[in-house]
């Protein structure tokens, strides 16, 4: 499978992204609550305050407007805010640095960092990513796509080119995408090692697709703010509503998408609709 934007072929005058954790692939539950937040609280050992940090995990990562946000950033927005709680919690200042000034959040933009640094605090942060990888492979099976994802990504692919554009790891992405028979329906996936998701749609945008014929398609608000720091379109997969919203895509969307209908009215009802179903 093409992961690297230079290997992108365009065959059509308009784009689809799609984001593949908690939108295309029912994974983003299984994965916090049994990969991302236990393994943080084995590596930084939080064990005394375990349920609590899971919970601010949890809440941060799923439920609220930092949905989707890059697992780097995860750590750094649940650490403050049991520090705000007033929970003393280790010092992650320079990974914290790292995350705010790297170009790439990445394993291996990290792992570069430490070559150069030998920071401890960024080896800690490398073990917890690394530890992260080893639980989501070992919970091959417990991924799934999303009911809907497949007919939708289906009916998307004849009538345009299909991104993948994920922060996820590049090799949990294609692992569950082939084994679950949807990369057929991509052109280029996309994961984390490829860039930040607004930078993906940007370089695909130089394939020479126009602003009105690229679609983003996402869970999170990161999802949003990629499409519109490019001047794209968004359809949101509501959380909770993921069968009603991949249906609506292929029935309605899509439509609207190809026939020039999409702006406006329309695409503010969706953006709407989504910031209402997160906290």
């Amino acid at each position: 499978m093409k992961d690297k934007i230079s290997d992108f072929h365009k065959t059509s005058n308009f784009l689809v992204c799609v984001d593949s954790d908690g939108c295309a692939m029912d994974t983003m539950e299984v994965k916090h609550r049994k990969a991302f937040g236990p393994e943080a609280v084995n590596v930084w050992n939080l064990h005394h305050i375990k349920d609590r940090f899971l919970d601010v995990w949890n809440d941060i990562n799923l439920y609220t407007q930092t949905r989707g946000i890059n697992r780097f950033k995860g750590v750094v927005l649940t650490f403050a805010a049991l520090e705000a709680e007033g929970i003393e919690m280790p010092d992650i200042s320079s990974f914290k640095k790292w995350t705010e000034t790297t170009n790439e959040l990445s394993n291996p933009s990290l792992e570069r960092e430490i070559e150069k640094t030998n920071d401890e605090q960024l080896k800690q942060a490398i073990e917890w990513s690394h530890a992260v990888n080893r639980s989501i492979e070992e919970m091959a099976g417990d991924d799934r796509p999303f009911e809907g994802a497949k007919e939708g990504l289906e009916a998307a692919k004849e009538v345009a080119n299909v991104a993948i554009v994920s922060s996820a790891n590049g090799a949990a992405v294609l692992d569950e995408w082939t084994r679950h028979e949807l990369s057929v329906h991509v052109d280029v996936m996309l994961g984390q090692e490829a860039g930040t998701k607004a930078y993906c749609i940007e370089q695909l945008k130089t394939f020479g697709f126009d602003n009105t014929h690229v679609l983003m398609v996402g869970d999170a608000p990161g999802d949003l703010d990629a499409a519109q720091k490019n001047g794209v379109f968004y359809y949101p997969i509501l959380v909770g509503k993921e069968r009603f919203s991949w249906d609506r895509f292929r029935e309605e969307a899509l439509g609207k998408f190809m026939d020039g209908s999409f702006e406006g009215e329309y695409q503010q009802k969706l953006i709407n609709e989504f910031n209402d179903n997160l906290k």
